[in-house]
């Protein structure tokens, strides 16, 4: 009798887990790093004759911290730029952000950026102008 139980509890546990490890995973290819946080950035470019072409960003004020975009968790997004000349000193412009799926959309004013997330993880973010192609490449 004891082992008829022992079967048939192991069997229902079995069956429970079997049934919650089905269940769907999956995540339509979208990225699971969190993207809030501050990146600097680090390279710009785009697609030359079908080919990733990216530079190191030419709009880092020599001398300076890097520009950065941060985005927090209350979906601000933070925009620095080190201006050339002014020794260094940062203008930031805030705004919001919102990500939908693999699609970032960041709004400073009343203009709206739309880019997809092209790689997104513990140390890079790296967009795409949906408008201009244009190739932004961010680290943390």
């Amino acid at each position: 009798m004891k082992t008829r139980n022992f079967l048939y509890v192991l069997a229902l546990s079995f069956g429970l887990f079997a049934a919650t490890s089905c269940s769907s995973d999956d995540n339509d290819g979208e990225t699971i790093v969190p993207i809030q946080g501050k990146y600097e950035l680090s390279k710009t470019g785009g697609i030359v004759n079908g080919n990733e072409v990216l530079i190191d960003a030419t709009e880092n004020t020599s001398g300076c911290n890097k520009d950065y975009l941060e985005l927090k968790l209350s979906n601000v997004a933070v925009v620095g730029d080190y201006t050339p000349g002014t020794d260094c000193v940062v203008s930031e412009s805030t705004g919001t952000y919102v990500r939908s799926h693999n699609d970032l959309t960041i709004t400073i004013g009343n203009t709206a950026t739309v880019s997809d997330i092209m790689n997104l993880t513990n140390n890079e973010l790296k967009l795409k102008n949906k408008a201009t192609g244009a190739i932004t490449v961010y680290t943390r």
